[in-house]
C-alpha cells in the first residue's frame, strides 16, 4: 500500500497531512501548492500508480520522466525543464547479517514552491529533515524546497557513511578472528564484505554526479545562495569513495593474508611428508635388496642377519632425525 505525507511550511507555520495517493490528485495541485509556503510531497511505495501518474500530469510533468519513477536500473541523472527538475538517485542501509546491500531508489520532482520524493519502499530516511520541519530546527523552513531538497540527500549520504561504518566494523571482526582461525567462512565473509563495497561504490558515484550537477546547474529553481551546500555534498561523496577504496585495499590484503595462511598450512604439510618420505627412502632400499630372489647372498646365511638389518635401519632413522633437527628441517614456521 503507498502511503503519502504532505508537508506545508513557512517561517511561521507548518502542517502534516496523511492520507492515500488518490486524496491528493486534486488538492496538491489546485490547492495545496501556495507560493507563501514549501510544499513537500512524500510517497512510501509505489504501488498506486494511477494516482502517481495522475498528480505528476496535473504538474505537466513529461511523460518519459514518469516512467522513470519505475525504472529501477536507470544511471542517475538530473533532468532540467522550465518549470521542474527531475532525478533519481540511490540510496543504501545497514542491515546486519545481510549478504547486500539494503538498496532503494528515491525519485525527486523539484518546483518553484513545492517537492515531490517517490519512495521505492516503505522505509524513511528522512526523520532528522521531519524533525527540522516539525521543531523548526536550523534554516529550513526559511529556506525554499531545493534547501529541503539539500537536506533530504544530506540524509542519503549520512546514511552511506553508516553503511561503510558497518562494513569497517565488520572488517575488524573478521581482522581479529582471521589470526586465531583459518576457516573458509572467513574467507566468504572477505568476499561478502568487498561485494558490499562494490555495490556501495556504484551507488556513491552516481550522486556524486548529481550532486555536481546541482552544483553547476543554471535553474532558476536553484537559489544561488545554496549552492555551497551542494558543493559540500559532492565533497561529502568524495570522502565516502575514498573510505571505500580504503576499506577494499583493507579486505584484499586480508584475502591475501588468507591465502598465504592457506600456503604456509600446506608447505607444513608437504615439509612433514618430505621427512617421513626420506626416513623411508634408505629403508625401503635396503627391504628391496634383501627382498630380491637371489640364491647366493652371503648375509641370508648369517646366524644374526635379521637383527642387524634391524638395527642399521634403525640407525639410519636416528641419523636422518638428527640431521634434519640439525638443518632446522622440523621447526614449525611462525
Amino acid at each position: 500500500m503507498t502511503e503519502c505525507q504532505l508537508y506545508k511550511y513557512n517561517s511561521e507555520f507548518y502542517a502534516i497531512e496523511k492520507d492515500e495517493p488518490a486524496h491528493f490528485v486534486n488538492d496538491f495541485v489546485e490547492a495545496e501548492i501556495d507560493p507563501d509556503y514549501v510544499s513537500w510531497l512524500n510517497f512510501h511505495g509505489l504501488h498506486d500508480q494511477l494516482s502517481i501518474e495522475k498528480i505528476c500530469q496535473k504538474l505537466k510533468i513529461d511523460k518519459l520522466s514518469i516512467e522513470t519513477i519505475y525504472n529501477f536500473t536507470r544511471r542517475p541523472k538530473v533532468e532540467e525543464y522550465p518549470e521542474y527538475m527531475f532525478f533519481s538517485v540511490k540510496s543504501a542501509l545497514p542491515e546486519e547479517n545481510e549478504v547486500m546491500l539494503n538498496q532503494e531508489q528515491i525519485t525527486f520532482i523539484l518546483g518553484k514552491d513545492y517537492l515531490i520524493s517517490f519512495q521505492e519502499k516503505s522505509s524513511d530516511h528522512f526523520t532528522d529533515v521531519r524533525n527540522r520541519i516539525e521543531k523548526g530546527r536550523g534554516k529550513i523552513r526559511s529556506k525554499g524546497p531545493d534547501f529541503l531538497l539539500f537536506r533530504m540527500l544530506e540524509a542519503i549520504i549520512d546514511n552511506y557513511f553508516e553503511v561503510l561504518l558497518s562494513i569497517s566494523d565488520n572488517i575488524e571482526r573478521i581482522d581479529a578472528k582471521l589470526h586465531i582461525s583459518e576457516s573458509k567462512a572467513l574467507f566468504k565473509e572477505i568476499e561478502t564484505e568487498k561485494r558490499k563495497l562494490i555495490e556501495l561504490r556504484k551507488i556513491v558515484q552516481p550522486m556524486r554526479d548529481v550532486t555536481m550537477q546541482l552544483e553547476h546547474s543554471e535553474s532558476t529553481l536553484l537559489d544561488q545562495n545554496n549552492f555551497y551546500y551542494f558543493t559540500n555534498l559532492k565533497s561529502s561523496c568524495v570522502s565516502a569513495l575514498e573510505e571505500i577504496e580504503a576499506n577494499k585495499q583493507i579486505l584484499e590484503g586480508m584475502s591475501n593474508l588468507f591465502y598465504a595462511a592457506q600456503g604456509q598450512r600446506m608447505n607444513e604439510i608437504m615439509k612433514m611428508l618430505t621427512v617421513v618420505s626420506s626416513l623411508f627412502i634408505p629403508l625401503t632400499f635396503i627391504v628391496g635388496v634383501y627382498g630380491m630372489n637371489f640364491k647366493y647372498m652371503p648375509e641370508l646365511e648369517w646366524k644374526s642377519g635379521y637383527f642387524m638389518v634391524w638395527g642399521i635401519m634403525l640407525s639410519l632413522i636416528v641419523i636422518l632425525m638428527i640431521y634434519f633437527i640439525k638443518k632446522g628441517w622440523l621447526k614449525r614456521d611462525k
